[in-house]
């Protein structure tokens, strides 16, 4: 049974950090790149980062960079999202995806074909 299990969200004051968790099984983690997408009450889901299978390449949506890092551990089957000075706005329900094409990073939700339940992150003021 494929499988992706986040954890690791939460109510922090702004300014905090989370770490996000997601844990994969049923399928070759290894070869497929992975993203955290996020989505907030009545808005659009939204991309927040990817990650190259080999992890070496990542991508941001311009609200995140030089605060939140993606990073993966091939041999635990897990990708991270470690999240700085955090912001009211980066309040969401927070999702990774697995994408199993070659080519460049996607940002586009559609593109991924497995998904994790998700996990909330609050961010208080």
């Amino acid at each position: 049974q494929v499988l992706l299990v986040e954890s690791g969200g939460g109510l922090v004051q702004a300014g905090g950090s989370l770490r996000l968790v997601c844990a994969a099984s049923g399928f070759s983690f290894s070869r497929y790149a992975m993203g955290w997408f996020r989505q907030a009450p009545g808005k659009e889901r939204e991309f927040v980062a990817a990650i190259r299978r080999d992890a070496g390449e990542t991508s941001y949506v311009d609200s995140v960079k030089g605060r939140f890092t993606i990073s993966r551990d091939n041999a635990k089957n897990t990708v991270y999202l470690q999240m700085n000075n955090l912001k009211p706005e980066d309040t969401a329900v927070y999702s990774c995806a697995a994408n199993g094409e070659y080519g460049p990073l996607r940002t586009a939700a559609a593109r991924y074909n497995t998904w994790g339940q998700g996990t909330q992150v609050t961010v208080s003021s």
